[in-house]
């Protein structure tokens, strides 16, 4: 597909070790261990079966329990990557070469897809973080109390910790590479470019998790249930719409920043610093409100428990041997001549994860010593612990 080679996708995928004009098809398969290094196919592993692990137990829930709100997550969440991402690989196509340069290339992994521009593990990450996320906020019954809006901030805020500590690390390990003279990358953050952080880790997830619980969630709760057919079309529509919300949410800074590249990154973080500052106490006095409270709604997804965990520890192994580079890189660059993200910003986001993970574990009430613990209520189509 040498037309779509774009001069700068060409550039990019040159630097990463693979040639745009002798990439693949529609699909192509490579051997793993013949990837530019190890940590390719472990990310790869981690994240597609997180993802076919998601989606097989939202069949088993909805199947058990008639609730079908995982499973419109992770479909309304890969509608959402197929609605905004071919855009961006293929400018040209879509006529919007004049108004969007090639942002990004990813590397060549076991499987991809167009050309190789789509890597399996991207279709798999979008639905597979989304779940973490959503569930994580879910099972602190932040919907539940706070309704839509202020249970799609908290999924924003969680799913932005997540996905930072695999942000700040791919650039690092090849796993692709940015275009950093693009304006549309502007400012840089270390080696992610700031509307990254904020678009793509906190807002779309937002945007996302709002349609999800408003189209499906709150009915489900309600003890509504679903046709095969209201299912697809509220699916297609939590993707177009999540795809709206992540051109409406980002408006104060692409509007206003438009001139500047200073104002927008000021903008971009404000709106960063602003989920954050309304997250952090509902997510810590809903976790509250559920170890005081033995009577209240219980929610709980194992599956998100035991596999935040794990990718928690994937990616902390990933930091730990991709450290000794990153401590010995010079002007931002290691000897390779990758760039390196942020450290203090990686941590800060572990921390939270962490924490968050901690706290889907322990929601159980505490009782004293002498009293047996009241059995909390369920609501309809979920499972209790």
């Amino acid at each position: 597909m040498t037309d779509h080679c774009s001069p700068t996708f060409d550039q990019l995928a040159h630097s990463l070790g693979f040639s745009c004009q002798e990439a693949g098809g529609l699909v192509e398969f490579r051997n793993p261990f013949g990837l530019e290094n190890w940590t390719l196919p472990v990310l790869e592993c981690t994240i597609i079966l997180g993802s076919i692990l998601a989606l097989v137990l939202a069949v088993i829930r909805l199947r058990r329990n008639g609730d079908p709100t995982n499973l419109v997550l992770w479909f309304g969440a890969t509608a959402y990557l197929f609605i905004i991402e071919p855009p961006l690989y293929f400018p040209a196509a879509f006529g919007i070469q004049d108004h969007v340069d090639t942002m990004f290339a990813h590397n060549v992994f076991t499987v991809d897809f167009l050309w190789g521009r789509l890597p399996l593990y991207i279709v798999a990450i979008y639905p597979f973080m989304a779940t973490l996320a959503y569930e994580i906020v879910r099972m602190l019954g932040v919907f539940r109390r706070h309704g839509a809006f202020l249970g799609a901030v908290c999924v924003g805020f969680v799913h932005h910790a997540f996905y930072e500590i695999f942000d700040h690390i791919g650039p690092q390990l090849r796993w692709w590479e940015w275009s950093t003279g693009n304006s549309l990358n502007q400012p840089m953050f270390d080696s992610v470019p700031l509307p990254s952080v904020v678009v793509f880790a906190a807002l779309w997830p937002m945007s996302l998790a709002f349609c999800v619980y408003w189209f499906v969630g709150r009915k489900v709760d309600a003890g509504q249930h679903f046709s095969g057919l209201q299912l697809i079309g509220r699916t297609v529509a939590i993707g177009l719409l999540a795809s709206l919300g992540t051109f409406i949410l980002p408006l104060p800074a692409t509007v206003l920043g438009a001139g500047s590249t200073a104002v927008r990154g000021t903008l971009y973080a404000a709106e960063l610093i602003l989920l954050t500052l309304v997250a952090i106490p509902i997510l810590f006095r809903q976790w509250r409100s559920l170890r005081q409270d033995p009577e209240s709604p219980r929610y709980t997804n194992p599956f998100v428990r035991v596999y935040s965990v794990l990718y928690l520890a994937v990616f902390a192994l990933l930091w730990a041997t991709a450290l000794p580079d990153f401590l010995d890189a010079k002007d931002g660059l290691t000897a390779n001549g990758d760039p390196i993200g942020n450290l203090w910003y990686t941590l800060a986001c572990f921390v939270i994860a962490i924490a968050c993970v901690a706290a889907a574990f322990t929601t159980a009430p505490r009782t004293a010593a002498n009293s047996k613990p009241a059995e909390p209520a369920e609501l309809p189509g979920q499972a209790v612990a």
